[in-house]
Protein backbone atom coordinates (compact mmCIF):
# COMPACT_ATOMS: atom_id res chain seq x y z
CA UNK A 1 0.00 0.00 0.00
CA UNK A 2 1.43 3.34 -1.02
CA UNK A 3 1.80 6.12 1.51
CA UNK A 4 -0.45 9.15 1.43
CA UNK A 5 1.21 12.48 0.57
CA UNK A 6 0.66 13.72 4.12
CA UNK A 7 2.33 10.69 5.71
CA UNK A 8 5.23 10.88 3.23
CA UNK A 9 5.76 14.54 4.10
CA UNK A 10 5.61 13.69 7.81
CA UNK A 11 8.18 10.90 7.38
CA UNK A 12 10.51 13.19 5.41
CA UNK A 13 10.18 15.86 8.08
CA UNK A 14 10.99 13.34 10.83
CA UNK A 15 14.08 12.09 8.96
CA UNK A 16 15.29 15.64 8.35
CA UNK A 17 14.72 16.57 11.99
CA UNK A 18 16.69 13.53 13.13
CA UNK A 19 19.57 14.41 10.79
CA UNK A 20 19.58 17.97 12.08
CA UNK A 21 19.68 16.72 15.67
CA UNK A 22 22.58 14.37 15.02
CA UNK A 23 24.48 17.10 13.13
CA UNK A 24 23.93 19.55 16.01
CA UNK A 25 25.11 16.91 18.48
CA UNK A 26 28.34 16.30 16.56
CA UNK A 27 28.92 20.06 16.36
CA UNK A 28 28.51 20.27 20.14
CA UNK A 29 30.97 17.43 20.73
CA UNK A 30 33.53 19.06 18.43
CA UNK A 31 33.11 22.35 20.32
CA UNK A 32 33.65 20.60 23.64
CA UNK A 33 36.71 18.73 22.36
CA UNK A 34 38.18 21.90 20.87
CA UNK A 35 37.53 23.84 24.08
CA UNK A 36 39.27 21.16 26.16
CA UNK A 37 42.26 21.29 23.79
CA UNK A 38 42.19 25.10 23.89
CA UNK A 39 42.27 24.98 27.72
CA UNK A 40 45.15 22.51 27.69
CA UNK A 41 47.08 24.88 25.42
CA UNK A 42 46.22 28.10 27.30
CA UNK A 43 47.03 26.61 30.71
CA UNK A 44 50.68 26.94 29.77
CA UNK A 45 50.35 30.71 30.38
CA UNK A 46 46.97 31.30 32.09
CA UNK A 47 46.18 30.01 35.63
CA UNK A 48 43.43 27.40 35.83
CA UNK A 49 41.17 29.49 38.16
CA UNK A 50 41.26 32.41 35.71
CA UNK A 51 40.36 30.06 32.82
CA UNK A 52 37.31 28.86 34.75
CA UNK A 53 36.27 32.37 35.74
CA UNK A 54 36.34 33.66 32.16
CA UNK A 55 34.45 30.57 31.01
CA UNK A 56 31.54 31.16 33.35
CA UNK A 57 31.50 34.90 32.77
CA UNK A 58 30.82 34.08 29.11
CA UNK A 59 28.35 31.29 29.90
CA UNK A 60 26.47 33.51 32.39
CA UNK A 61 26.18 36.25 29.76
CA UNK A 62 24.64 33.71 27.36
CA UNK A 63 22.30 32.53 30.13
CA UNK A 64 21.09 36.08 30.84
CA UNK A 65 20.38 36.68 27.16
CA UNK A 66 18.37 33.42 27.01
CA UNK A 67 16.40 34.31 30.13
CA UNK A 68 15.68 37.76 28.73
CA UNK A 69 14.46 36.26 25.47
CA UNK A 70 12.32 33.70 27.35
CA UNK A 71 10.96 36.31 29.78
CA UNK A 72 11.99 34.25 32.83
CA UNK A 73 14.32 36.60 34.70
CA UNK A 74 12.82 35.77 38.12
CA UNK A 75 14.73 32.51 38.41
CA UNK A 76 14.56 32.53 42.23
CA UNK A 77 10.85 31.71 41.97
CA UNK A 78 11.47 28.40 40.25
CA UNK A 79 10.65 25.08 41.95
CA UNK A 80 13.33 22.58 43.04
CA UNK A 81 15.79 25.30 44.07
CA UNK A 82 17.71 22.93 46.36
CA UNK A 83 18.38 20.44 43.60
CA UNK A 84 19.22 23.21 41.15
CA UNK A 85 21.78 24.52 43.63
CA UNK A 86 23.35 21.09 44.16
CA UNK A 87 23.38 20.52 40.40
CA UNK A 88 25.23 23.80 39.85
CA UNK A 89 27.69 23.03 42.65
CA UNK A 90 28.37 19.60 41.14
CA UNK A 91 29.21 21.11 37.76
CA UNK A 92 31.32 23.82 39.40
CA UNK A 93 33.39 21.12 41.11
CA UNK A 94 33.67 19.33 37.76
CA UNK A 95 35.00 22.49 36.10
CA UNK A 96 37.44 23.25 38.93
CA UNK A 97 38.86 19.72 39.14
CA UNK A 98 38.96 19.16 35.37
CA UNK A 99 40.80 22.43 34.68
CA UNK A 100 43.29 21.88 37.51
CA UNK A 101 43.96 18.31 36.33
CA UNK A 102 44.58 19.42 32.74
CA UNK A 103 47.64 21.37 33.90
CA UNK A 104 49.54 18.10 34.33
CA UNK A 105 47.39 15.38 32.73
CA UNK A 106 47.59 14.34 29.07
CA UNK A 107 44.37 15.29 27.30
CA UNK A 108 43.46 11.78 26.09
CA UNK A 109 43.85 10.05 29.45
CA UNK A 110 42.14 12.91 31.32
CA UNK A 111 39.14 12.80 28.97
CA UNK A 112 38.94 9.01 29.20
CA UNK A 113 38.75 9.11 33.01
CA UNK A 114 36.11 11.82 32.75
CA UNK A 115 34.07 9.59 30.43
CA UNK A 116 33.62 7.02 33.18
CA UNK A 117 30.89 9.38 34.46
CA UNK A 118 28.12 7.53 32.51
CA UNK A 119 29.29 4.28 34.11
CA UNK A 120 29.14 5.89 37.55
CA UNK A 121 25.68 7.24 36.73
CA UNK A 122 24.43 3.71 36.04
CA UNK A 123 26.07 2.45 39.24
CA UNK A 124 24.41 5.21 41.30
CA UNK A 125 20.99 5.11 39.62
CA UNK A 126 19.50 2.27 41.77
CA UNK A 127 20.15 4.24 44.97
CA UNK A 128 19.38 7.74 43.69
CA UNK A 129 16.73 7.13 41.03
CA UNK A 130 15.34 3.74 42.00
CA UNK A 131 16.09 2.32 38.54
CA UNK A 132 16.70 -1.37 37.95
CA UNK A 133 20.18 -2.28 36.69
CA UNK A 134 20.55 -5.71 35.10
CA UNK A 135 23.42 -8.14 35.44
CA UNK A 136 24.83 -7.42 31.99
CA UNK A 137 24.74 -3.69 32.74
CA UNK A 138 26.71 -4.24 35.93
CA UNK A 139 29.23 -6.26 33.90
CA UNK A 140 29.57 -3.35 31.48
CA UNK A 141 30.11 -0.94 34.39
CA UNK A 142 32.81 -3.19 35.88
CA UNK A 143 34.48 -3.55 32.47
CA UNK A 144 34.54 0.23 32.10
CA UNK A 145 36.08 0.67 35.54
CA UNK A 146 38.65 -2.00 34.64
CA UNK A 147 39.46 0.12 31.60
CA UNK A 148 40.02 3.13 33.87
CA UNK A 149 42.40 1.05 35.99
CA UNK A 150 44.40 0.25 32.85
CA UNK A 151 44.76 3.99 32.27
CA UNK A 152 45.70 4.90 35.86
CA UNK A 153 47.59 1.66 36.58
CA UNK A 154 50.15 1.66 39.40
CA UNK A 155 53.57 2.46 38.06
CA UNK A 156 52.13 4.42 35.16
CA UNK A 157 53.21 7.91 34.20
CA UNK A 158 50.05 9.78 35.17
CA UNK A 159 50.38 12.27 38.05
CA UNK A 160 48.56 11.13 41.18
CA UNK A 161 46.99 14.50 42.01
CA UNK A 162 45.74 15.02 38.46
CA UNK A 163 44.30 11.50 38.37
CA UNK A 164 42.44 11.98 41.67
CA UNK A 165 41.06 15.32 40.45
CA UNK A 166 39.76 13.70 37.26
CA UNK A 167 38.07 10.90 39.22
CA UNK A 168 36.37 13.51 41.45
CA UNK A 169 35.33 15.35 38.30
CA UNK A 170 33.78 12.17 36.85
CA UNK A 171 31.88 11.39 40.08
CA UNK A 172 30.48 14.93 40.27
CA UNK A 173 29.51 14.88 36.61
CA UNK A 174 27.60 11.65 37.18
CA UNK A 175 25.72 13.38 40.03
CA UNK A 176 25.09 16.37 37.74
CA UNK A 177 23.57 14.07 35.09
CA UNK A 178 21.38 12.27 37.62
CA UNK A 179 20.03 15.58 38.92
CA UNK A 180 19.42 16.70 35.34
CA UNK A 181 17.24 13.63 34.81
CA UNK A 182 15.34 14.35 38.04
CA UNK A 183 14.69 17.97 37.02
CA UNK A 184 13.72 17.28 33.41
CA UNK A 185 10.15 18.42 32.81
CA UNK A 186 10.00 20.27 36.14
CA UNK A 187 12.27 23.22 35.31
CA UNK A 188 12.59 24.96 31.95
CA UNK A 189 15.82 24.68 29.98
CA UNK A 190 16.54 28.42 30.22
CA UNK A 191 16.14 28.48 34.01
CA UNK A 192 18.20 25.31 34.53
CA UNK A 193 20.96 26.68 32.27
CA UNK A 194 20.98 30.01 34.14
CA UNK A 195 21.06 28.44 37.61
CA UNK A 196 23.99 26.26 36.60
CA UNK A 197 25.88 29.14 34.98
CA UNK A 198 25.46 31.51 37.94
CA UNK A 199 26.29 28.92 40.61
CA UNK A 200 29.38 27.88 38.65
CA UNK A 201 30.36 31.54 38.25
CA UNK A 202 30.24 32.03 42.03
CA UNK A 203 31.98 28.74 42.80
CA UNK A 204 34.81 29.25 40.32
CA UNK A 205 35.01 33.00 40.91
CA UNK A 206 36.00 32.70 44.58
CA UNK A 207 39.28 30.77 44.00
CA UNK A 208 39.98 32.87 40.91
CA UNK A 209 39.76 36.13 42.87
CA UNK A 210 41.85 34.70 45.71
CA UNK A 211 44.52 33.38 43.33
CA UNK A 212 44.68 36.11 40.71
CA UNK A 213 48.21 36.54 39.36
CA UNK A 214 49.99 39.79 40.16
CA UNK A 215 49.96 40.62 36.47
CA UNK A 216 46.91 39.75 34.41
CA UNK A 217 47.38 38.43 30.88
CA UNK A 218 47.27 41.10 28.14
CA UNK A 219 43.79 42.06 26.93
CA UNK A 220 44.05 40.09 23.64
CA UNK A 221 44.62 36.94 25.72
CA UNK A 222 41.71 37.81 28.03
CA UNK A 223 39.43 38.33 25.04
CA UNK A 224 40.63 35.01 23.60
CA UNK A 225 39.84 33.00 26.74
CA UNK A 226 36.48 34.77 27.06
CA UNK A 227 35.74 33.70 23.48
CA UNK A 228 36.76 30.16 24.39
CA UNK A 229 34.31 30.24 27.30
CA UNK A 230 31.58 31.42 24.94
CA UNK A 231 32.40 28.44 22.71
CA UNK A 232 31.71 26.05 25.60
CA UNK A 233 28.45 27.88 26.36
CA UNK A 234 27.33 27.63 22.74
CA UNK A 235 28.19 23.92 22.81
CA UNK A 236 25.70 23.48 25.66
CA UNK A 237 23.03 25.26 23.61
CA UNK A 238 23.79 22.99 20.65
CA UNK A 239 23.31 19.96 22.91
CA UNK A 240 19.92 21.23 24.06
CA UNK A 241 18.89 21.88 20.46
CA UNK A 242 19.98 18.35 19.50
CA UNK A 243 17.99 16.75 22.33
CA UNK A 244 14.88 18.65 21.23
CA UNK A 245 15.11 16.90 17.87
CA UNK A 246 16.44 13.42 18.70
CA UNK A 247 15.91 11.10 21.66
CA UNK A 248 18.65 10.80 24.26
CA UNK A 249 18.90 7.04 23.64
CA UNK A 250 19.86 7.72 20.02
CA UNK A 251 22.47 10.37 20.84
CA UNK A 252 24.06 8.82 23.95
CA UNK A 253 26.30 6.29 22.12
CA UNK A 254 27.63 9.12 19.94
CA UNK A 255 29.10 10.85 23.01
CA UNK A 256 32.27 8.79 22.68
CA UNK A 257 33.13 10.59 19.47
CA UNK A 258 34.45 13.32 21.78
CA UNK A 259 36.76 10.82 23.47
CA UNK A 260 38.06 9.74 20.06
CA UNK A 261 38.68 13.39 19.19
CA UNK A 262 40.59 13.84 22.46
CA UNK A 263 42.86 10.91 21.61
CA UNK A 264 43.55 12.32 18.13
CA UNK A 265 44.19 15.85 19.45
CA UNK A 266 46.44 14.57 22.22
CA UNK A 267 48.41 12.51 19.70
CA UNK A 268 48.78 14.95 16.80
CA UNK A 269 48.58 18.37 18.48
CA UNK A 270 50.23 17.80 21.86
CA UNK A 271 52.36 14.81 20.78
CA UNK A 272 51.23 12.81 23.83
CA UNK A 273 49.70 9.61 22.42
CA UNK A 274 48.38 7.10 24.98
CA UNK A 275 50.49 3.97 25.28
CA UNK A 276 49.14 0.58 24.25
CA UNK A 277 47.77 -0.34 27.69
CA UNK A 278 46.05 3.05 28.08
CA UNK A 279 44.56 2.72 24.59
CA UNK A 280 43.14 -0.66 25.60
CA UNK A 281 41.62 0.98 28.69
CA UNK A 282 40.15 3.80 26.59
CA UNK A 283 38.68 1.21 24.24
CA UNK A 284 37.07 -0.66 27.16
CA UNK A 285 35.51 2.56 28.46
CA UNK A 286 34.14 3.42 25.02
CA UNK A 287 32.70 -0.07 24.47
CA UNK A 288 31.20 -0.26 27.97
CA UNK A 289 29.67 3.20 27.74
CA UNK A 290 28.34 2.54 24.26
CA UNK A 291 26.76 -0.73 25.39
CA UNK A 292 25.08 0.94 28.37
CA UNK A 293 23.79 3.74 26.16
CA UNK A 294 22.27 1.26 23.73
CA UNK A 295 20.76 -0.96 26.43
CA UNK A 296 19.42 1.60 28.89
CA UNK A 297 16.60 0.37 31.10
CA UNK A 298 13.34 2.16 30.27
CA UNK A 299 11.84 4.30 33.00
CA UNK A 300 8.92 1.89 33.34
CA UNK A 301 11.27 -0.69 34.84
CA UNK A 302 12.10 1.51 37.83
CA UNK A 303 11.66 -0.30 41.11
CA UNK A 304 10.39 2.75 42.94
CA UNK A 305 9.30 6.27 42.11
CA UNK A 306 11.31 9.36 42.95
CA UNK A 307 10.48 13.00 43.50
Amino acid sequence: MSQSPASAIGLTHAVNTRRQGVALFFCALMCFACYDAFCKWMLQEVPAPLMNLTRYISVSAIAMLWLLQAGKLRIWRTPCKGRLLVRGLALGIVATCFMAALVTMPLAEATAIYFTAPLMMVALSPALLGEAVGRTQWCAVLAGFAGMLLIVRPGGNLPLVGTVLMVISAVCYALFQLLTRQLAGKVSGAVMYAWTALVCLLLTGIPALLMLPQTLPPWPTLLLILAGGACSGVAQLLLLAAFRRVTASTLAPLNYFQLLLAVLISTFVFHRPPDGVALAGIGMIMLSGGYLALHRQPASLSRKSHV
